[in-house]
C-alpha cells in the first residue's frame, strides 16, 4: 500500500508501526484490536502466505466476541466466513481469488460497511472495489517468528482507532527505523509481566506493550 502523502495524513490518515514475536502476541494484538471494533468497520489485510494474517484474523474474532474463534480457518476455498459475536463478523479470504472481476461477481462489496465487521485477507487483489475510509494491516516477516504489522488508519474513524490503540499500548515498538521493547521495571530491576519460552528458546512476550508512532 503506497504511504500517505503529507496532504492525505492531514485529512484524516494515522500510521503505527508494531512487531509480535510469536502467534500468541499476533493473536492477542488482533483481540485488542477486535474489542475497539464496531459494525460497519471494514479491515483489509495484506501480506504474503505465513506473515500472521489468519492469526490475527483470530484475534479479531476473539475480541468481537466469536465463539471458538481459534477454529477459523487458513486459506480454504470457502471465500467468505460469517460468524456471531456482539456484532456480525465476516471474515473474507481471498487466497484462491484469480481476479478482482470474480470478487464482483461474489458480491463481495456488499459486505463492505454493512451491519457488522468486515475482515479482508489477501486485500490488495480487490484494492479497487474497497472504499476510501477503512484500517489497512501489512504483515511482514522479520524472522522465524517474530511479524512486522503497520496499521493505516484512513479516514477519521479509523485515524481514530489507530490513535486509540496506539495510548493503549500493543506488543512491541517498531518505528519503522529500529526496533525496543518498553517494559516497565520491576523494584528488583527487571521486567514485569511474565514470559514464556517457546518450542525454540526464543520468549515470547505475555506484558502489554507501547505502540512506536512514526507520525
Amino acid at each position: 500500500m503506497t504511504p500517505p502523502s503529507s496532504r492525505e495524513r492531514r485529512s484524516g490518515w494515522k500510521k503505527v508501526f508494531l512487531r509480535t514475536h510469536c502467534a500468541k502476541e499476533t493473536v492477542k494484538f488482533g483481540e485488542q484490536l477486535g474489542k475497539l471494533l464496531r459494525s460497519g468497520d471494514v479491515v483489509a489485510l495484506e501480506g504474503e502466505l505465513g506473515s500472521g494474517k489468519t492469526h490475527l484474523i483470530k484475534g479479531l474474532a476473539a475480541g468481537i466476541g466469536v465463539q471458538r474463534s481459534g477454529h477459523i480457518p487458513s486459506p480454504s476455498f470457502t471465500l467468505i466466513h460469517e460468524y456471531r459475536g456482539r456484532v456480525p463478523f465476516y471474515h473474507i479470504d481471498l487466497y484462491r481469488l484469480a481476479t478482482g472481476e470474480e470478487a464482483e461477481e461474489l458480491g463481495i462489496e456488499e459486505y463492505l460497511g454493512r451491519e457488522g465487521v468486515t475482515a479482508i485477507e489477501w486485500a490488495d487483489k480487490i484494492a479497487a472495489l474497497l472504499p476510501e475510509e477503512l484500517l489497512w494491516m501489512t504483515l511482514r516477516y522479520v524472522d522465524l517468528r517474530t511479524r512486522s504489522i503497520q496499521l493505516v488508519g484512513k479516514g477519521i474513524r479509523y485515524a481514530e482507532l489507530v490513535e486509540k490503540l496506539s495510548r493503549g499500548g500493543g506488543p512491541v515498538v517498531d518505528d519503522g527505523r529500529r526496533s525496543k521493547t518498553h517494559a516497565p521495571k520491576s523494584r528488583a530491576g527487571g521486567s514485569s509481566g511474565s514470559r514464556r519460552k517457546s518450542k525454540n528458546g526464543a520468549h515470547c512476550s505475555e506484558i502489554r506493550w507501547n505502540l512506536g508512532r512514526r507520525y
